[in-house]
């Protein structure tokens, strides 16, 4: 039986603007549907996951996904929520960010199904179009007073800020794609986010006008957080969807560190949980909330789909290092990212390596080499207060010797001094 998409859309919280017949449209028979991505980087973010999300839920519905790879808007650069023109990428860097993008595609929707999904990119229709032919084809429909009425460019004008000839080409540009899918994959739909709202619909009004054709448009609302801040942003920056630029273990940690409320609207969104499956989750949450069972369901389920089983399995086993009981044999494990992720803004205290051949007494080495603590005396006493760990193993005599014996990665010494206070020892 065919999933009610508009429906699907509701309960997740997915659904924020929708053409009237949409839903009619989707019940009475399979069809095609895109949205577009930029390559504005070699990976796409959690941001867009979201995008993504909505493809899959489409697709898991019975209909087809298509996902645009905006090889030509991409040179110009949406400026739809944006209060200034984007800087224009160079074509090597456009070229790397298609194959990167490409790739991820490839990973989230199923290309091996009755209703496979679909890549194209806008560059192989555009780069045949000559200027005369879009004038005519996609500039005589959309008149400048209806391309004025659009959001981003009211707000634009209205704040007195610039906006360029090819910024305002390329809600033409989005137009022209959906006319030429229509024309060409027999695509009756849009997707985006609620800020492409204006661009989507522009769309539908050029084959309206053009081709007496009808078209569809669904959004869904921009994914924020409850204190207000941007989803998908850390302090490090943004939350990629590729293990080079945001390990799994971040990754993990990013999802797991949710509050309660966004864990709830999160897991509707970036999971495909049915939704018996999630309110039962939500009530065993209340019932025990210190266990945060909806941020481990939903940091266990995005990890898997974004990364793997074993990139899940090792973040956890990582978290359980800063957070748990663990081993110094974990520790060894970590590969190099990972490690330096976990003690990320972690005191430091830099030695010699030569120091360590002969050993150094643990007081000295915590008080004198280092300056763990302040005093001789401090060290001491919480040493025999059992409050210091070496590499996640207790020491609480004052004649153990610190050596190389006890580098980690031939390089590191990993000093825990209370249940979360930890220090990193670098050998150079």
């Amino acid at each position: 039986m065919k999933r009610n998409f508009v429906e699907e859309l509701k309960w997740r919280g997915m659904l924020h603007d929708i053409m009237p017949g949409t839903e009619e449209l989707l019940l009475k028979e399979t069809v095609s549907g895109y949205i577009g991505f930029d390559p504005t980087s070699d990976s796409l973010h959690v941001g867009s996951l979201a995008q993504l999300m909505f493809l899959r839920h489409f697709q898991n519905a019975g209909h087809k996904p298509i996902a645009l790879l905006g090889g030509a808007t991409g040179m110009i650069g949406d400026p739809s929520g944006k209060s200034e023109e984007r800087k224009l990428l160079s074509m090597d860097q456009l070229k790397a960010n298609e194959d990167g993008i490409k790739k991820q595609f490839e990973k989230y929707l199923d290309f091996n199904v009755s209703n496979p999904a679909e890549v194209v990119n806008n560059a192989d229709w555009f780069k045949e179009l000559n200027t005369i032919e879009f004038l005519r084809e996609a500039g005589k429909y959309l008149t400048v007073s209806y391309l004025l009425s659009k959001g981003f460019i009211k707000e634009r004008l209205a704040s007195d800020q610039e906006i360029s000839v090819t910024e305002f080409t390329y809600i033409m540009m989005q137009a022209y794609d959906f006319m030429w899918l229509f024309q060409n994959k027999n695509c009756k739909l849009q997707m985006g986010g609620s800020d492409q709202w204006g661009n989507i619909t522009a769309g539908t009004e050029l084959i309206r006008k053009k081709l007496r054709g009808e078209t569809f448009a669904v959004t869904c609302p921009l994914i924020t957080k409850a204190d207000g801040t941007k989803f998908g942003k850390t302090e490090s920056g943004n939350v990629w969807l590729d293990p080079k630029k945001t390990s799994p273990y971040k990754f993990y940690q990013f999802w797991i560190n949710a509050t309660d409320s966004d864990a709830a609207k999160y897991i509707r969104i970036f999971t495909v949980m049915e939704k018996e499956e999630i309110e039962t989750l939500e009530k065993q949450h209340l019932e025990a909330p210190h266990l945060r069972l909806l941020q481990k369901k939903l940091a266990e389920q995005v990890t898997v789909f974004v990364h793997s089983q074993k990139d899940l399995d090792d973040a956890i086993a990582a978290s359980e290092i800063l957070f748990g009981k663990s081993t110094k044999e974990a520790l060894e494990k970590l590969d190099q990212q990972t490690f330096n992720d976990i003690f990320d803004g972690v005191p430091t205290w830099n030695i010699e390596r030569n120091s360590l051949v002969i050993g150094i007494n643990v007081i000295e080495f915590l008080s004198g080499i280092t300056g763990v603590y302040s005093s001789k005396g401090e060290a001491k006493r919480n040493l025999t207060g059992n409050a210091i760990r070496i590499n996640k193993e207790k020491i609480n005599e004052a004649s153990v010797s610190i050596s190389t014996a006890h580098l980690i990665r031939d390089k590191y010494i990993l000093v825990q001094t209370g249940k979360t206070e930890y220090h990193l020892v670098i050998a150079s």
